[in-house]
């Protein structure tokens, strides 16, 4: 069994949240074109990326995750239903909270909270400044 292989299981699973939201065989087209990228020669003789497209949402998705086309069909149609999930559900995926929480991370602090940061460091160094001087206790 190869490493590029998805697991039966897995395959299951993603077939019952097909069925849960909906989505039909016959309602999606795939497509298999040359992926873009690194990769050099390889990449441009073979058609592994994967493009699904749902025609009653319009949602189109592509996959050029691996070099295995059967794992970038099986990941095109998880993103495929997450998508359509969100869509249907309002639910906030997890990708999307992942970014957010990135985005408020790398956001700038404001003025007050850098000058609270600054006046915390002050005070700690001014407290390592008046601890004493370790004495050597042997001799």
């Amino acid at each position: 069994m190869s490493e590029n292989m998805v697991n039966t299981a897995k395959i299951k699973a993603l077939r019952e949240r097909m069925v849960r939201l909906g989505v039909k065989e016959n309602d999606l087209r795939e497509d298999f074109i040359r992926g873009s990228g690194h990769g050099g020669q390889k990449i441009n003789k073979t058609s592994s990326c994967v493009q699904i497209l749902h025609l009653p949402t319009g949602i189109l998705v592509k996959c050029q995750q691996t070099r295995s086309r059967e794992l970038n069909r099986f990941l095109a149609r998880r993103e495929l239903c997450e998508k359509i999930g969100e869509k249907i559900h309002g639910e906030e995926s997890a990708r999307r909270q992942e970014f957010e929480k990135i985005r408020r991370r790398k956001r700038r602090r404001s003025r007050r909270a850098r000058a609270a940061m600054l006046e915390e460091k002050y005070r700690r160094a001014l407290k390592k400044q008046r601890r004493k001087p370790v004495g050597t206790a042997y001799e």
